[in-house]
């Protein structure tokens, strides 16, 4: 792969981000995009809530994976695409409120994209950390 012009980028994701049916679902919404760095924020509703009335940790889960993929994402030219190869989360508090995941690179690869997410709430609370491999595929 090689170096290109990152002003392409942010549309890019915006587009592949509106095509996410699981997104959708959960209300969530892309508000960052910058080289190696993707924000994206949902509300814990009772569609996402678990039988305590906090966020499920799938919501959790899906919002950090999907921040640190797009993170991924950011470092890939045109034409291709990340996948998540394994992801791994640690649950620190309950999920309240509108949550925040920052997604991040670690380390850019040609093969593999180690990344690692932070899911805030809006109460201040450290909800969940994640790390993982992202591996490009050729975009379909």
């Amino acid at each position: 792969m090689s170096v290109f012009d990152f002003d392409a980028t942010p549309a890019r994701i915006t587009d592949s981000f509106a095509r996410q049916g699981l997104m959708r679902t959960l209300g969530a919404t892309l508000e960052k995009v910058i080289e190696g760095e993707v924000r994206i924020a949902a509300t814990v509703s009772p569609r996402s809530a678990q039988q305590h009335g906090v966020g499920h940790a799938g919501l959790t889960f899906s919002l950090a994976d999907s921040a640190a993929g797009y993170a991924a994402l950011t470092t890939m030219e045109e034409g291709f695409e990340v996948v998540t190869s394994e992801f791994r989360i640690s649950l620190l508090a309950p999920a309240r409120g509108r949550l925040v995941a920052t997604g991040r690179v670690i380390r850019p690869g040609r093969r593999l994209i180690a990344v690692a997410a932070d899911v805030h709430g809006d109460d201040g609370a450290h909800v969940a950390t994640a790390l993982g491999t992202m591996v490009p595929v050729a975009a379909t």
